[in-house]
């Protein structure tokens, strides 16, 4: 079955974005990439920043962050596998681009204020599953539990987003793979002093 206007117009974005950045392109350039006349992309967005929106979103959705609610794993293994995915989707992407929500933060400002609420909320959405699955490992031994879970999710979520970034400068793995190094040594169930 063939794409709707709508889903053309936001594969459009997220590849317009992801490679451009938001202030990189504009509704013609995403409406001629997919295809649609300038009027059909504003039948179905009022604006390029609800269509980053609704970009997020699906980008959002499709990161696997369920991977973090998995009982099935170890949760130490649902945060690992999580990461993993991500660092996956940068592989098959290249990793000059980056990840779209690192980019989108990166460049929001107070122009476009529902796109900032939104990058805000999936952030902490991220935050929350992440926290969940370092609470699950902490309370069997996985993780060191002298730091907060909500407090090492959200360090774990910004270092992967600045790596991300750094990636992004540097077109290779190497700031991804020092995330998984350091990451893990930070989780492990070991004091301070030790680390």
């Amino acid at each position: 079955m063939a794409p709707s206007v709508r889903e053309r117009i936001l594969a459009a974005g997220l590849e317009r974005f992801h490679a451009l950045g938001y202030d990189g392109c504009g509704v013609q350039e995403i409406s001629d990439t997919a295809g649609v006349p300038k009027g059909s992309f504003y039948n179905h967005f009022k604006s390029k920043e609800e269509l980053a929106i609704a970009v997020l979103d699906q980008y959002a959705a499709s990161s696997q962050r369920e991977i973090l609610l998995d009982a099935n794993l170890a949760p130490i293994d649902r945060i690992r596998r999580h990461f993993e995915f991500c660092l996956a989707r940068h592989q098959q992407n290249g990793f000059d681009r980056g990840c779209l929500i690192a980019n989108l933060t990166a460049e929001s400002s107070t122009a476009v204020p529902d796109l900032q609420a939104a990058l805000r909320s999936d952030l902490d959405r991220w935050t929350e599953s992440l926290a969940a699955a370092v609470k699950a490992a902490q309370e069997i031994g996985q993780v060191r539990s002298d730091i907060k879970a909500s407090e090492l999710a959200r360090f774990l979520v910004s270092s992967w987003e600045g790596c991300e970034l750094r990636t992004k400068l540097t077109g290779d793995r190497g700031p991804l793979d020092d995330f998984f190094k350091m990451a893990f040594a930070l989780l492990s169930n070991v004091g301070p002093h030790q680390l």
